[in-house]
């Protein structure tokens, strides 16, 4: 049997008020955070082969999405649409066809990955994922 493809799906802003340093920074500026976060995500996909998508709320009229081949996928959910949203829909898309976690601090977003066939992890969790990929 072919190993599927390893997908890391995270909800950007759940992180970002999750983890204290982060949250300071985006205290300072909202972009200052999420560039913090990205980079980590960054080594992480390049230090594991593992891709990494990562969902922010957006204020902009339609979904916008930014990466270079290679690199993190970014989107940014159009407004009165939250990342929620996005990331359940391509959970509910993609969790069958790949093996995908998705990394969140909202209880009822994890209950639906997770429905969709995703496996969970918190803030906390993604932290030392991160961590263990660098010390590995």
């Amino acid at each position: 049997m072919q190993e599927r493809a390893r997908y890391l799906l995270v909800d950007g802003h759940s992180i970002i008020f999750a983890w204290p340093e982060l949250r300071k920074l985006h205290a300072r500026r909202s972009a200052l955070a999420r560039d913090a976060l990205i980079k980590q995500l960054r080594n992480y996909q390049d230090w594991t082969g593992v891709r990494v998508v990562v969902v922010f709320d957006g204020k902009g009229t339609k979904i916008e999405t930014t990466s270079d081949p290679g690199e993190v996928q970014i989107f940014y959910s159009r407004s009165g649409q939250s990342a929620d949203a996005i990331i359940e829909r391509l959970a509910s898309k993609y969790a069958q066809c790949f093996e995908l976690t998705v990394a969140t601090g909202d209880s009822m977003e994890a209950e639906t990955v997770q429905a969709c066939g995703a496996e969970r992890i918190s803030p906390e969790a993604l932290r030392e994922l991160l961590a263990s990929a660098r010390r590995a």
